[in-house]
């Protein structure tokens, strides 16, 4: 059984008050071969979305962004479709969708987004 872990990480500058960023379900435990899903509430719209993935010991990977508008997501370096896909129900909500699941991909995935700017750093967990 294959267990991923999903947390959840906000960047936030210049806007008042306090978003809270949605991620569910906590934990996903699969068969190799099945499909992993995990959603994501961006408690506001603000349009784009970014996934990492971080397995015990090492620095977080950036898996993709994806942006509301477009038509597919933007990939970082050895992470592709159709293994790694997005999908958005919303501007606030979006779904990180992991085909084929195999050991290598057991992690912690974090979901990210910012309001604007970059001075203040706000993780829930």
């Amino acid at each position: 059984m294959l267990v991923i872990h999903v947390v959840t990480v906000r960047w936030r500058c210049c806007v008042s008050g306090v978003t809270v960023l949605t991620q569910k379900p906590p934990v996903v435990a699969l068969r190799r071969g099945e499909t992993a899903t995990m959603d994501c509430n961006l408690g506001t719209v603000v349009n784009t979305v970014y996934w990492y993935k971080q397995v015990p010991g090492g620095v977080p990977q950036f898996v993709l962004y994806f942006y509301h508008s477009y038509s597919s997501p933007t990939y970082g370096s050895g992470f592709s479709s159709p293994k790694f896909t997005s999908t958005h129900q919303s501007q606030s909500d979006y779904r990180l969708i992991i085909n084929n699941v195999e050991e290598g991909d057991s992690a912690v995935y974090y979901c990210e987004t910012w309001d604007g700017g970059s001075v203040n750093e706000h993780v829930s967990q």
